[in-house]
């Protein structure tokens, strides 16, 4: 698809989010166009993984942002000492900032750990294996970062559905 074609150049090279921004918002021009909704309904419809209508798209300005986590957090944690001690800044522009995610993301983890595993349906406590930020490594750890990344940018978009009277009537 369109998507890793467009994505590569994006993560390779420094381009900031807003034009990234610009990018997404053409695109989303013609895919509304396409799929003939109006043009006032909101990217949370479109885009959202935890609405009730789960369109098989994905937003270019999240996959940016999580192939720059997991590009940062493969620069971190290499294995070679001189990229280790580089610390190579990602430059992502004025609105976001990849290392703030990042480190959100991880202190997020820990705090996951220090609290344990919770009870959050029906199922009980015991049913699900749970991945602890301390016992894991390499790619398992730079999953969970993107989870936890993934899990905050769906949070961020149901607060805004839930601002929303009409479009975001699934949130009762």
């Amino acid at each position: 698809m369109l998507i890793p074609k467009l994505l590569w150049p994006l993560l390779v090279y420094d381009i900031c989010s807003s034009t990234v921004e610009a990018i997404e918002a053409k695109i989303n021009k013609y895919t509304r166009k396409w799929l003939e909704v109006p043009p006032g309904l909101s990217d949370v419809a479109m885009y959202c993984r935890k609405a009730k209508l789960k369109l098989p798209m994905k937003s270019i300005l999240e996959e940016y942002k999580y192939g720059k986590a997991r590009l940062l957090t493969m620069l971190e944690e290499s294995d070679d000492a001189v990229v280790k001690t580089v610390q190579p800044s990602l430059k992502t522009g004025r609105k976001w900032k990849v290392t703030e995610d990042v480190d959100q993301a991880k202190e997020c983890l820990k705090m996951k750990e220090v609290i344990g595993q919770t009870q959050t349906d029906r199922k009980g406590l015991g049913s699900t294996t749970a991945k602890w930020w301390s016992k894991t490594e390499g790619k398992e750890k730079r999953d969970m970062i993107i989870d936890e990344i993934r899990n905050n940018e769906d949070s961020t978009q149901v607060q805004k559905a839930v601002q929303q009277p009409q479009q975001g009537q699934w949130t009762n």
